[in-house]
């Protein structure tokens, strides 16, 4: 077992250009500090769809979504034939009904949803012996049971309507989330409400360091995703100075930094980061003109012709099996490619060209070619040999690089607006729960969600775009020793390093 234990500190959708800004401002002094003690990435390449569930499930199982199966904030269920949302909004969760959107977010996404073939972190270091625990984080995955413990506004909603909420889960060992799984009794006090969850995920952080009652531990600190939402990602150096004092909290609970580091090695990340978002798209609005969209509450499910997930800054569209007349694949392609707000429209093709449709979920199978339209452009694509990606996967490719406004340089391609994109436009579009056509939205767009909610006027994050996809990944005790060496770092890079510092393979 290696001298030092290792926390994981996950700050939801940090910039790395605002954490800079914090630091320079005086802002944020521990990050500061960890800094310049550390080994900082600035470019760690997110997840597409870059939102949270996807980012996630990478982080802590080292796969993408082809591997981990979690495809978006909301996206459909082929089998069960229904929408599986996990709280775009409190409207969306309305739509839906909040006690089954609060199913799929807290008990389903971790034991129906995340393929059970795939180890988490938590689930890999407990099976080595090893002291894990988490606070409230959505990912979380491991060998030990937990009751449930309602309290506060929790208990008290469902008590007043009367439904039951009793299932136990799974997690590490010391597991915190908020009113619903409590491992020790703590004094911190929980709440449900985004934007307020930093202070207690660091008093509980304290406490179990203080109590030496880990040998890993991932801090989640996710206020700083609502305000960037709210007030746009150029504002947050607010949020990430309140996350640095979140943090100074557990450093203290160890003994003040100089002892925590002693102690501890540390990483810390971000799952995306966020852009500024000026209009919200409407898709299925707009896809309801033509053809029948599904509802969150259809009263005639099988009639629908097609279902739309929105995703903030990305979007699913299936097309259904329908009763009645079926969505003609090519019309419904060049109606996705006319949308003003729509960058990128990706798809599968099967080896004959023809689009690959799928009615029921699973991988596509050998064969398929990955296709990204961009306007007039059009790119197909397959695992192959010919051209090298950043962290060097190879490809095949046929068609116009414009597409992903890439190049070619020495046989490696190259896109600085969408980083590391074959690889994660693959994963996105194999995953067995992928839409037939995956969006990326142009900057300034959100799809609204199914409760009629985008963040306009704010920030938002989801698309295949450098400016949702890359964000800060720091070393402090563990990784690499230097940052420069070339290499693109990626978020399902974090869970190997993990392994490496407590010597498993």
């Amino acid at each position: 077992m290696p001298a030092k234990k290792l926390v994981l500190t996950y700050v939801d959708s940090l910039r790395t250009d605002m954490l800079r800004r914090a630091i320079a401002e005086g802002r944020a002094p521990v990050f500061g500090a960890l800094v310049e003690r550390g080994v900082l990435v600035e470019d760690c390449v997110s997840s597409f769809p870059s939102v949270t569930p996807v980012a996630c499930a990478e982080m802590v199982t080292g796969a993408a979504a082809d591997g981990h199966w979690i495809s978006g904030m909301d996206w459909y269920h082929r089998l069960e034939r229904r929408y599986v949302e996990y709280g775009s909004s409190l409207e969306a969760s309305r739509a839906f009904g909040v006690f089954r959107t609060l199913y799929d977010l807290v008990y389903n996404m971790n034991l129906a949803h995340l393929n059970p073939g795939v180890a988490t972190l938590f689930e890999r270091l407990d099976d080595a012996g090893l002291r894990t625990a988490c606070t409230p984080f959505l990912i979380y995955r491991g060998r030990h049971r937990h009751r449930v413990s309602l309290e506060g506004l929790l208990r008290r909603a469902v008590d007043a309507s009367q439904l039951k909420f009793h299932h136990h889960t799974w997690g590490p060992e010391e597991l915190f989330y908020g009113d619903l799984y409590s491992s020790r009794e703590v004094p911190c006090k929980s709440t449900s409400i985004p934007g307020s969850r930093d202070g207690y995920s660091a008093c509980c952080a304290a406490e179990l360091a203080q109590a030496d009652a880990f040998d890993f531990l991932l801090f989640s600190l996710p206020d700083n995703d609502s305000y960037s939402h709210r007030h746009g990602p150029e504002a947050s150096v607010e949020s990430i100075s309140r996350a640095d004092r979140c943090f100074a909290k557990l450093v203290d609970g160890a003994g003040g930094l100089d002892a925590f580091l002693a102690d501890h090695a540390l990483i810390l990340l971000a799952d995306h980061a966020q852009t500024p978002v000026h209009r919200g798209l409407p898709l299925a609005e707009l896809l309801a003109r033509e053809w029948s969209v599904l509802r969150p509450s259809e009263s005639e499910p099988a009639r629908a012709q097609l279902a739309v997930s929105p995703t903030g800054r990305a979007a699913h569209v299936y097309l259904l099996p329908g009763e009645g007349e079926r969505a003609d694949p090519e019309a419904v392609r060049a109606a996705l490619n006319a949308v003003e707000g729509v960058d990128l429209v990706c798809r599968l093709e099967g080896a004959d060209g023809k689009p690959l449709l799928r009615e029921e979920p699973g991988t596509p199978g050998t064969g398929a070619v990955a296709v990204v339209e961009r306007g007039e452009s059009r790119l197909r694509f397959h695992p192959g040999a010919s051209v090298i990606d950043p962290r060097d996967g190879a490809w095949e490719l046929d068609g116009d690089l414009d597409a992903l406004e890439a190049t070619l340089e020495d046989g490696r391609l190259v896109s600085e607006t969408y980083p590391d994109p074959l690889a994660r436009v693959w994963s996105a579009l194999n995953a067995p729960h992928s839409g037939d056509y995956v969006l990326s939205l142009s900057l300034g767009c959100e799809a609204v969600d199914w409760g009629g909610v985008s963040h306009a006027g704010g920030g938002s994050h989801g698309s295949l775009h450098a400016g949702d996809s890359l964000g800060p990944l720091l070393f402090v005790g563990c990784g690499p020793s230097d940052a420069g060496d070339g290499r693109q770092w990626a978020l399902r890079d974090v869970a190997p390093v993990v392994f490496d510092h407590f010597g498993l393979t």
